[in-house]
């Protein structure tokens, strides 16, 4: 019997003053909205499991050692942006003209509109970051380039440790990895006890050739005002320096949520806010896709470490040869072969426009990716089959099912508004996120 032959017999009957249901009670089907959150009620205690902050500080998971403050938000977002405070380049010609925001800006959701994000050493910016690439004025070798794809920034509040491989983060899944926090390099900055995004903010800072000048800092009236505000018990001797900057940042950092994302919405209450497709992609994301076995929490991330079989950066343009400790990842900190070539869980917020996806960007797509995961077949011959997760296996789903599936993550978990968490201008006056000849052109600030 039909759907419609169905209702069509219930109001004959109905005109009669008889019901189509054997116990009398009106028929209601189960909408999307019903099934949908029956589904996500399976894997979680709560909807609220799932819903990031919406300007609410409090709500945002924060290093105890590092408590987020509205002041410290505010800096950070400023120093995060300035370009300013790049004053150790490698090449003269580098200073002022790169920030942490070079390879992390908003217009690419926070990650670089770039395979490789450059820092120090790039020339241009294009409309979203696409058009950046090596100065030619540069030695291959004093190029601030990154040796894999850049990850976001976006739910760093849902992770304690940083980078691909984890190596940042005293605390947590860093518990027991001492012996890896190599002296003499970033890894020692571990010693400090903070968690990954306090860590990697700290020794980034080094690393990115970024430097908190205190008397430049103090010398600006408007930067001198919000340390003081954000660290009023720092010793002022201490306080206009690398470390609290670096930890301004990391709260900063934290605040950066996609809590305006449709499916955000949805889960406060607005069924419009997702159409039928992102809805039954959002079933299969949950259910079917197995997606939330890996991208699990508020920000659909995880804590876990994955071989997927994903090749590593490659082709013509890619800048600089491979590093085996970066390649390995996981395994390339720990030391342990059984960690390698297994990365970090990623947020799939906010990837709708991003042309270059997985560690080695080596994907052009959210569909892409979405495939190869259907189909299971490690395309890296390098990765040990014993390695490769055994969540890797394939789904079986349908064309259409991945079409759906596409849907909920580029549009249902896209926020349009992460320029909230951009500054209108600098204190310095600087161009930003990045200020060499031809990006002052393109973004049209010279």
């Amino acid at each position: 019997m039909t759907k419609s032959f169905f209702y069509a017999a219930c109001l004959g009957v109905l005109v009669l003053g008889f019901s189509c249901s054997p116990d009398n009670e009106e028929y209601s089907p189960i909408s999307s909205d019903t099934e949908l959150e029956e589904q996500i009620l399976q894997l979680t205690a709560s909807l609220d499991d799932l819903k990031l902050p919406h300007n609410d500080l409090s709500g945002i998971p924060s290093d105890p050692k590092n408590p987020i403050t509205s002041e410290k938000v505010a800096l950070g977002k400023l120093l995060f942006h300035e370009t300013g405070l790049g004053t150790a380049p490698k090449q003269v010609e580098g200073t002022g003209t790169y920030s942490c925001a070079s390879c992390h800006h908003a217009k690419a959701g926070f990650q670089s509109g770039m395979k490789q994000g450059i820092g120090e050493g790039g020339t241009g910016f294009g409309l979203l970051g696409e058009s950046r690439k090596m100065d030619p004025n540069y030695d291959i070798a004093m190029v601030d380039v990154q040796p894999l794809r850049s990850p976001t920034i976006l739910h760093t509040a849902y992770q304690d440790v940083m980078l691909w491989n984890g190596q940042f983060g005293a605390t947590k899944t860093n518990a027991g990895t001492e012996a890896s926090w190599t002296t003499e390099t970033p890894k020692e900055t571990n010693s400090l006890g903070f968690e990954g995004v306090e860590i990697q903010a700290i020794a980034g800072s080094d690393v990115h050739r970024l430097k908190f000048d205190p008397e430049m800092l103090q010398n600006n009236a408007v930067y001198k005002a919000l340390f003081d505000a954000a660290f009023p018990n720092v010793p002022t001797t201490e306080r206009y320096t690398k470390l609290y900057g670096a930890l301004a940042i990391a709260a900063y950092e934290r605040s950066v949520v996609a809590s305006e994302a449709p499916f955000q919405r949805w889960l406060q209450g607005d069924s419009d806010a997702l159409n039928a497709d992102e809805k039954q992609g959002a079933l299969l994301f949950f259910g079917k896709g197995n997606c939330y076995s890996c991208h699990s929490g508020p920000g659909l991330n995880g804590m876990d470490f994955h071989a997927l079989g994903m090749n590593d950066l490659s082709g013509a343009e890619i800048i600089g040869a491979p590093i085996e400790a970066d390649i390995k990842g996981r395994g390339g900190f720990t030391n342990n072969p059984e960690d390698d070539y297994k990365f970090k869980t990623p947020t799939i917020y906010n990837l709708r426009d991003l042309k270059f996806l997985g560690h080695g960007g080596c994907f052009g797509s959210v569909r892409e990716v979405l495939e190869y995961k259907n189909m299971a077949v490690a395309e890296n011959e390098v990765v040990p089959q014993e390695n490769i997760s055994k969540e890797f296996t394939p789904l079986g789903l349908s064309e259409t099912e991945i079409t759906q599936l596409t849907a909920f993550i580029e549009n249902g978990l896209f926020d349009p508004n992460l320029d909230r968490y951009v500054p209108e201008r600098l204190p310095t006056g600087h161009c930003f996120p990045v200020a060499d000849e031809q990006s002052r052109t393109d973004l049209g600030c010279n």
